[in-house]
């Protein structure tokens, strides 16, 4: 009798293989902040003010959603990763261009943005989940170049939007779906997936215990929350933030888009600069640092406001590098301390909490911006989110 030849998948990838998991996330994440992007154009056509805080929590209601039912069913476990990831990338980028098909108005912007929001969540977490399989002994590494990507992939729009300023909002909107779809389609067809060995057909919450579970897991969750309080909306505000500087700054020109993308973008220095460094420090060490200097940096915004150009986008830059140079820390703590079985599913509902955070901290914000007559003293709110996570840390 012939013996049928048995398939065996590597061990571990190749970083080539890395940067094409890199390169996904950059692409699928591209659609997060797309809304945002365009916003200016936006409000003109829809006779409203009043979208700003509402477009970024659409998409990060839409996210927590998505999350708690991608948790909950188990999908991130039960079936083949990159399939996951493919699947939610095109239908993501179908939901980006929504009111490209019909009648623009609030509602329906809103709603594009929520199913945005609703199908990345089998792009951010399940990435994670995909580098977390094939490279747990460099994890800090890999995480933090994902990590990156997710942040190149916000600020993208951003910087289409200033760079091409006489392309139309269609324009931005269709380039970052066909990015969004081209990255799915190249993660699926190189990467493998690992084997399932989740096969639960049923809602399970036994997940959610833990949460609490002590050590290293709790310290990296904790970590992360105080983190998302902070960190979004800045990411959500720094328009704004740049509006009140150019305020204080009229003799000053400067391209606000482009400053948007380098203050966003930054982040990626800190989350790659930040992955390299943990393998020789540790994840818990690089995370604390830069916690502590994205802390000082938010407080530091009234002061900031006052200084020369040159000094202001030095500080943006360090801003921007250590507000999200401790996510990929914190998450590696909390995928190396997660179950095999359940890791894919526990990262996707740590991040469903951490997104609820967001729609709390950026609300706030748009409440208290018009209430303090756009002080730039309403940002000291952001402060309490990097104190919780260095507490969290030292746990």
């Amino acid at each position: 009798m012939t013996a049928i030849p048995v398939t065996t998948q590597p061990e571990t990838l190749t970083n080539t293989h890395l940067l094409v998991i890199v390169l996904a996330q950059f692409a699928g994440t591209s659609l997060w902040f797309a809304g945002n992007a365009i916003l200016p154009n936006l409000q003109p056509l829809l006779s409203t003010n009043s979208l700003n805080g509402w477009i970024t929590s659409a998409v990060q209601l839409g996210f927590i959603s998505g999350t708690l039912v991608y948790t909950l069913y188990g999908i991130p476990d039960r079936f083949p990763a990159t399939r996951v990831f493919l699947i939610s990338a095109l239908v993501a980028a179908a939901f980006n261009l929504l009111f490209l098909v019909v009648p623009l108005r609030p509602e329906t912007v809103l709603l594009s943005r929520f199913g945005v929001g609703f199908f990345l969540a089998g792009v951010y977490p399940v990435g994670m989940k995909i580098a977390a399989d094939w490279f747990r002994p460099v994890l800090g590494r890999a995480m933090g170049f994902l990590v990156g990507a997710l942040v190149l992939g916000t600020a993208l729009p951003h910087l289409i939007r200033g760079v091409g300023t006489t392309l139309p909002y269609q324009g931005v909107l269709l380039s970052v779906s066909a990015l969004a779809i081209v990255g799915g389609l190249l993660l699926a067809f190189i990467i493998p997936s690992k084997p399932v060995t989740n096969r639960r057909t049923r809602i399970s919450v036994k997940v959610f215990s833990l949460l609490n579970k002590p050590g290293d897991l709790r310290a990296g969750i904790i970590g992360y929350f105080g983190h998302m309080w902070e960190l979004y909306t800045v990411w959500a505000f720094l328009p704004a933030l740049l509006l009140i500087y150019a305020h204080a700054h009229p003799d000053y020109l400067f391209n606000q888009s482009v400053w948007v993308f380098l203050g966003i973008g930054a982040g990626f220095v800190g989350c790659a600069g930040g992955g390299l460094l943990a393998l020789r420090v540790g994840s818990r060490r690089v995370a604390t640092i830069q916690l502590v200097i994205s802390g000082l940096c938010t407080a530091l915004i009234p002061l900031m406001i006052q200084a020369p150009p040159a000094l202001f986008l030095l500080y943006l830059l360090v801003y921007g590098i250590t507000i999200s140079g401790d996510s990929p820390q914190l998450t590696t703590l909390i995928s190396a301390n997660a179950p095999d079985e359940v890791r894919g599913s526990l990262l996707t509902l740590v991040t469903c909490f951490g997104f609820s955070i967001t729609i709390l901290s950026i609300q706030t914000m748009a409440w208290l911006l018009p209430q303090t007559g756009g002080s730039v003293w309403a940002f000291w709110l952001l402060v309490p989110g990097p104190v919780l996570g260095l507490w969290g840390l030292k746990k």
